[in-house]
Parts: C-alpha cells; structure tokens; sequence
C-alpha cells in the first residue's frame, strides 16, 4: 500500500507574506537602480565640467537636496496609508515666512523658530488630517483645498512684504550656512529625520500597521487596527516636517516672500513616486523617496552645469514619474498574476 501525503494549503497570512515580500524585492532593486542612475549622471556631469564634484559643488548638491529629502520623508508617510498631500509646499511657504515675522529684527534662537515652523506645520496637517480621516472627504480634494487656502492666507498675511536676511539672527542664518566636516548642518539634519523616520517605520507597531492599511484598508481594520487615528498622524507628521523645512528654508536663504516653495508639492509628489513608494500604498521606504528627491536636485544642478534650458527640468521629472507609476502599474498586474498561477498550481497539486 502507498501513502499519500498531502500538502496543507498555504493558509492566507503565509501567501499575504509572500507577496509582500516579492513587492518589496521588486521595488528594493528599483531603489538600488536609482541609487546607480544618480552615480552615473553625477561621474558622467562630472566629465564634462570637473568642477561639478569639487567641494563647493558637493556641498551645493546637498544643500539642494537637504529640503526636498524632508519634504519627501513626510510625504512617504501620508502616501503609504493610500493617500497625499498636496498642501506641504505651501505649508513651507506659510512656515517660512511665519518663523521670519517671528525672528526679524530680535536675537531670537534658531530652536525658537524651528519649534514654531514645526508647530504652524503640525496644525495645518491637523486639519487636513481630521478631514480626511475621520471626515472622510477624498484626500486630493482636502489637499489641494488646504493648498489654496495656505496661500490665500500668507499671501492676505504678507502684503507683498519680503522678509531680508539682514533683518534674521546669525543663529538662524548660521544654521542654514554651516557644516561640520564639510558636510552642511541641513543635510545633517535631513539624514537624522530620515533615519528616524526609517527606523520607526519598520521598528515599531504603529509603523508597521501603515504599511497595513495602504495594503489593504479593509484586512486591516478587520485586525483591529485604528485605521483613522493612523491616517491623522500621519498628516500631523507630514505637516510637522514640511513646517520643520519652512523654518530651515529661512535659515537657508534668508530673504523670504509670500510664495516660497511655490509648486513643490508636485515635485515632491515625483520625489516619492519615483523613489519607489507606490502611489497605491503599502509598499516604500522612505530611503527610496530620499534618493528619488536626490536624483531631482541632481537633475536641475546637472542643467545647470550643462546650459541646458530649465524647461528641461520639469519634462524630465514628468517623465521620470510618467515611467514610475508605469512600472509600478506593470509589476503589479505581473506579480497578482504569477501568485495566482501559483496558488492555482498549489491548490491543483493538492
């Protein structure tokens, strides 16, 4: 007599895990393809105009970066739980110019105005948060509301005044201007919040249940996660860095106006996409949106180096996000139909 062992059916959790798994493979070697497009734009520039890699160069490299990183950290959070933003650039906006009022012409400290920039942010992602959250109005809608209602106001504030960096501490200008090694205090800063962000991200439980939600809202409030309370921090989070970059754009530049950071929510929206995090949710790292915010400000200095027309610069981050979200869009349709072949193989064998 033969025995006939059957294998047991791969329960929902394990096959759940596998898919997972092989998604974040995918988009891991895209962050790794990324990483190895920038080196290849950064030597190639290089050859053409050797000054591009000297020391002022590199440091004006990551100082462009440093903001857009923040932004894109913030930004991951929200888009990872199956939403967006559209509001940060103008928060950075409103943020700037509030820790500029806030520091013009007094021997304010940067951590006065860098703790107001988090906290005008912090509010502005409050409201965007409760709206989407527990309001349940469609994320893009709210957004781009806040948007609109962000500039009408620092606009109404303003009166075309223009804050002068004349007029900011040396505290606040230092912060903006320094480094430590060579290495500028902002990209510093942009590299601890992108660590921490990170780390929590897959460390800790409240992390991991955004992952769950942007996967599937539905399984995760079947496991109990508090899906509304999780979509409001992350907001809150997002509003509080773009608030965070805002007092560190004054600390950068100094001169200070209505309309800074006018238009960034898009190409910090491309940052993201192309940096890997799936505009669907549930899949990203914050890493990967770090160095999709590097390769856009490598773009624009790389035009710059090469007299080409900026123009160029937005057909390009067009185009990069255009072929990210074309990618994303295929693998996805080729890994639901591989696992299904594969279960239905499972299943058949059994």
């Amino acid at each position: 007599m033969t025995a006939t062992v059957e294998q047991p059916t791969a329960p929902p959790d394990a096959r759940r895990t596998t898919a997972r798994s092989l998604t974040e493979t995918v988009f891991r070697a895209r962050e790794i393809s990324i990483a190895g497009c920038l080196v290849l734009l950064v030597l190639g520039t290089w050859a053409a105009n050797h000054r591009f890699l000297s020391e002022q160069g590199v440091k004006d490299l990551l100082l462009n970066a440093s903001i857009l990183i923040l932004l894109a950290v913030g930004q991951s959070v929200v888009v990872l739980t199956r939403n967006i933003d559209l509001s940060v650039g103008s928060v950075v906006g409103l943020s700037a110019f509030a820790c500029g009022k806030f520091v013009s012409g007094t021997d304010h400290n940067a951590a006065l105005a860098l703790l107001l920039g988090i906290g005008v942010g912090a509010l502005c992602g409050l409201v965007s948060g409760l709206l989407v959250s527990f309001g349940r109005v469609p994320a893009l809608v709210v957004t781009l509301g806040m948007l609109y209602i962000i500039q009408g106001t620092d606009y109404w504030w303003a009166h075309g005044q223009q804050i002068n960096a004349a007029d900011v501490p040396a505290s606040v200008l230092d912060l903006g201007s320094g480094s430590v090694l060579g290495i500028p205090y902002l990209t510093l800063i942009a590299v601890a919040v992108l660590t921490a962000a990170a780390y929590y991200l897959r460390a800790y439980r409240g992390g991991r249940e955004l992952y769950a939600i942007g996967s599937s809202p539905e399984a995760a409030r079947l496991a109990g996660i508090p899906i509304r309370r999780r979509i409001l921090a992350a907001y809150v989070l997002s509003g509080a860095v773009a608030g965070f970059a805002g007092a560190l754009w004054l600390a950068r530049f100094g001169t200070v106006v209505a309309d800074n950071a006018h238009g960034w929510e898009l190409t910090v929206v491309s940052a993201v996409v192309v940096g890997g995090v799936a505009i669907t949710g549930g899949t990203g790292s914050v890493w990967g949106a770090a160095l999709g915010a590097l390769l856009l400000t490598t773009v624009g200095s790389v035009l710059v180096v090469l007299k080409v027309d900026s123009f160029w610069q937005s057909a390009i981050t067009g185009a990069l996000l255009l072929a990210a979200i074309s990618i994303d869009r295929i693998v996805t349709l080729r890994m639901t139909s591989a696992l299904r072949k594969r279960n239905a193989r499972h299943v058949h064998h059994v």
